[in-house]
């Protein structure tokens, strides 16, 4: 009890004396506006670009419906729209979403990628990235962090008072450990009433209808920040107690923010790029289309490989024509061809899904040595704005896609005659009720289990940083000395 006693006083001492430089409250306010401005502008992006998915979303559907009678080959090619909704806490870890689509046009015969991303409709300043809350927390409050601790212990060896504190009985430990609880202290509050607010508009964002899911995502969002927050808290009494000067201290706490922060993420993006490098959109295009033209063209009579179902099928059906196929043989086709190039566009998509992942995976093993890169990838995962996020739309939209064309082929098959209408009989089309047997298309985000896996790196580098540090300490105040 005495311990905790003395590493409390410690702890207020250095608050105490924090908040006597006014540097610190105007420091301190600008970034609570920041933090303000960053809850407002995610609010705003959120309502803005759920308003317009559902918007359109909407209408697309209309769309679908209106259609008239049709041959429903040429209601598969008019084609349909899914679109991408955030998730609540998207409001304060932005990620990548402004950089990736949150719209695809689905067709026959075609997978096509993301678009109206809304950095593509921005200027330059919004290409460096937005001020989210979650950049607060991850850059803004570990400089706030270095600023009020590089002096915590170095200050007191350069006057003298940390001889006068070491004589008086108070241990290495008991001092290091007072001035991070004294550094956290300060910074909590900061980051406790930018919680509460975090948490009142999640809340509001979801009308207070709460899921077992986004609650998980959101405490753990709220604890791994905290963690992480501490981390900076005792680098920041650490290297104020191993340096002689507190001028020392800062340059090194500067030099370490600058690593963490800026230069190890850029670098370790362009490296895995470089390693393990990725096709062009034309190129992995081109690739798809080769591999389509060898496999055959559905849209051409003549093609071996589809001439040769031809004529399986009428020796099958003992017919000499397509015309007296009990079903219809284009429609047949159309399905085939559906399934050749939905398949060879999938092993494309996995082959440049691997490389990606590669690139992913050295990034996270370079989270062992940085744990902003662990905390980033971290809170966008829970966030549902990671890189995984954007590839399970874009997944979960072809499979919505694949089925919607497959249908559409079936019904061909079902109603559509084999026999050509002469040019004065009306076109052959079925009903357009039966466009409404296509369920409109809705967006599911990862569960947690889902991102925990996905992220267990992330969590495990920044658990073992924690523990690490703590071991530091106990290292340090072994082998510290006065002067």
């Amino acid at each position: 009890m005495k311990s905790i006693h003395i590493e409390l006083l410690i702890a207020k001492h250095l608050r105490n004396t924090v908040f006597k430089n006014s540097a610190v409250f105007i420091i301190s306010l600008f970034i609570g506006a920041l933090l303000f401005f960053a809850a407002i502008s995610g609010w705003e992006n959120y309502n803005s670009q759920n308003e317009t998915s559902e918007k359109y979303q909407h209408q697309s559907r209309e769309d679908w419906l209106n259609n008239p009678d049709k041959n429903p080959h040429r209601m598969a090619h008019y084609g349909n729209f899914a679109f991408r909704k955030s998730t609540s806490l998207s409001v304060f870890e932005f990620g990548m979403e402004p950089f990736f689509g949150n719209a695809i046009f689905l067709e026959a015969h075609k997978q096509n990628t993301a678009n109206f991303s809304e950095a593509g409709f921005s200027n330059s300043i919004m290409r460096f990235g937005e001020i989210s809350i979650a950049m607060v927390f991850q850059v803004l409050l570990p400089l706030l962090i270095f600023f009020l601790g590089f002096n915590s212990v170095a200050a007191e060896r350069e006057n003298g008072t940390l001889k006068l504190l070491l004589s008086q009985g108070i241990s290495w430990k008991q001092l290091l450990f007072g001035k991070i609880l004294g550094v956290a202290s300060v910074i909590m509050m900061l980051f406790i009433p930018a919680v509460l607010v975090l948490i009142f508009v999640w809340m509001l964002l979801q009308n207070f209808t709460l899921s077992t899911d986004e609650t998980i995502k959101m405490l753990l969002f709220i604890l791994f920040h905290f963690i992480y927050l501490l981390f900076f808290c005792v680098i920041a009494v650490l290297i104020s107690a191993l340096s002689k000067t507190s001028k020392k201290a800062l340059i090194s706490l500067i030099g370490i923010w600058l690593l963490f922060t800026i230069i190890l993420p850029r670098t370790t993006q362009a490296v895995g790029a470089y390693i393990f490098e990725a096709p062009s959109k034309v190129q992995f295009n081109s690739n798809i289309e080769k591999d389509i033209l060898k496999q055959g063209d559905s849209h051409n009579p003549n093609d071996p490989h589809y001439k040769a179902i031809k004529d399986s099928l009428l020796r099958a059906y003992k017919v000499d024509s397509v015309q007296k196929l009990p079903f219809n043989y284009s429609g047949f086709i159309m399905t085939e061809g559906e399934k050749i190039s939905s398949k060879i566009y999938n092993q494309h998509l996995e082959d440049l899904l691997q490389i990606y992942e590669r690139q992913n995976s050295f990034s996270k093993a370079v989270s062992f040595l940085n744990p902003y890169i662990a905390m980033k990838n971290l809170s966008m995962g829970l966030s549902n704005t990671d890189y995984d996020s954007y590839i399970d739309f874009q997944k979960q939209a072809e499979n919505y896609r694949y089925n919607m064309a497959q249908k559409m082929n079936a019904l061909q098959i079902k109603y559509i005659s084999n026999k050509k209408p002469a040019a004065t009989d009306k076109p052959l089309t079925i009903d357009k009720d039966h466009w409404a047997d296509i369920d409109s298309f809705h967006y599911e985000p990862k569960g947690i289990l889902t991102v925990l896996k996905t992220e267990i790196l992330s969590i495990i580098s920044l658990i073992m940083w924690i523990i690490l540090l703590f071991v530091f300490i106990k290292i340090a105040a072994k082998n510290l000395k006065a002067i």
